[in-house]
């Protein structure tokens, strides 16, 4: 089975918990607060590891956590921050966050680095919040929680060249004859199930790969066979072999059966380069047929071949002609990978909104609630911080307005509070 998408989970270490402590040495009276800061957590790395060629690794394993950062310390000794958990994908990997759909990145060259969850920062020590007016605070944070998402990873393989045509017209036969790639050939169709990568070799200046796109029928734009499972590995070549079945009854048919299958999944398939080639040359009855198909392919404008991928007759021309194509199609461009910030930044970030829930009342927004889970609350001067932080952002006269009545429970994150005037 040929692994090309998955759904994975992804969690970001959580930073480690400020310290609240004090300096305690003999003949130092007055030492001061000395509680140091929370390491920060672990983010999650994709990157590119061109030794990869699949999804497999997804299909065992489907969560994924970082390491946390460790917790600060007395005497000013801060958290080590946690282990950022790196996660191989093969070139040509999608990553889009699951539950919006929205692409993140497209990681296609190697070493290519995605961060898709940021780790927490570490929570502050007392040592931090020491002011001239608030010299021994009892004072610290939680450390912020890191980032999770669900996200879906899509492979679309990274092929100059890609071989189409019907079942049994010999893609993986002519594959096997040009490149080292070894794939399951019989005589029947459907053998290949799976897309197969080989790397042509003509001179020591000249190489590109070749992909064996199976899959394609009447009907694979709405996802007969394995229509959409193959048709999207199209996208990333830039040119296309469309190799005939000599024997079929009407190659010319089946050219413009899987053509039309290419402009109905749309995604500029139809615009790129093509090379039409009639296969089997090595069987008599083809051979014979071949000037009055050659006849008619040249009046639909195709500047046909014919070859025998069997016997490698052709094959040598045939690799000639994709080479110059090559060199005269465009490059593609790819979507460049974009580091995904945990927070909105700006405006957003302090705005909130308050919803009636139940019977109580449901306080959202980016900076409250990270408030709320960094608030130490058995500790009455971080209460009170927090307290006073609602009261300078607007929240708690927005409640009022709203109509909140004592004994009314607030949810702010996950944390549920009563209020009292």
């Amino acid at each position: 089975m040929f692994y090309d998408e998955a759904l994975i989970y992804v969690k970001a270490g959580d930073g480690g918990d400020g310290c609240v402590a004090f300096r305690r040495e003999k003949y130092v009276p007055y030492g001061g607060p000395a509680g140091g800061d929370g390491g920060k957590g672990g983010d999650v790395v994709l990157y590119v590891d061109p030794k990869l060629n699949t999804l497999y690794r997804f299909s065992k394993q489907h969560h994924f956590r970082a390491a946390r950062g460790e917790h600060g310390s007395g005497q000013n000794r801060h958290g080590a921050s946690g282990a950022d958990l790196r996660i191989p994908v093969p070139p040509g990997t999608m990553v889009y966050d699951a539950d919006t759909g929205a692409l993140l990145g497209d990681l296609t060259l190697p070493g290519q680095e995605l961060i898709v969850a940021r780790g927490g920062r570490g929570g502050r020590g007392n040592a931090r919040f020491a002011t001239p007016s608030n010299q021994a605070p009892r004072i610290a944070e939680h450390g912020e929680r890191g980032e999770e998402r669900n996200l879906r990873l899509e492979l679309k393989l990274l092929a100059d060249v890609g071989i189409i045509g019907l079942p049994n017209a010999g893609k993986s036969t002519l594959l096997a004859a040009v490149t080292a790639a070894r794939p399951k050939i019989a005589p029947y169709p459907f053998t290949t199930t799976e897309p197969n990568l080989g790397v042509v070799v003509l001179n020591p200046e000249t190489e590109f790969v070749l992909a064996d796109i199976p899959g394609l029928i009447e009907g694979a734009a709405e996802g007969k066979g394995l229509g959409h499972e193959f048709l999207r590995h199209i996208e990333r070549t830039r040119v296309l072999i469309h190799l005939l079945d000599g024997l079929s009854p009407d190659p010319l048919e089946d050219l413009a059966t899987v053509n039309h299958e290419l402009k109905a999944f749309g995604q500029g398939l139809m615009d790129k380069p093509q090379l039409v080639v009639l296969n089997k040359m090595d069987l008599p009855q083809v051979r014979e047929r071949w000037p009055t198909l050659k006849a008619r392919l040249d009046a639909h404008g195709h500047q046909a071949l014919a070859i025998s991928a069997l016997t490698r007759e052709g094959t040598q021309e045939l690799l000639h002609r994709v080479a110059h194509m090559l060199a005269e199609a465009p490059k593609e461009e790819h979507t460049v990978a974009r580091q995904i910030p945990i927070f909105r930044l700006g405006e957003d970030e302090k705005a909130f909104t308050i919803q009636r829930e139940g019977e109580g009342w449901r306080v959202r927004g980016t900076r409250v609630e990270r408030l709320a889970t960094m608030t130490v609350w058995n500790l009455e001067e971080a209460v009170r911080r927090f307290l006073n932080t609602l009261e300078r952002m607007g929240v708690t006269e927005a409640l009022r307005q709203a109509g909140v009545q004592p004994g009314d429970t607030i949810y702010i994150g996950d944390r549920e509070l009563i209020w009292e005037e």
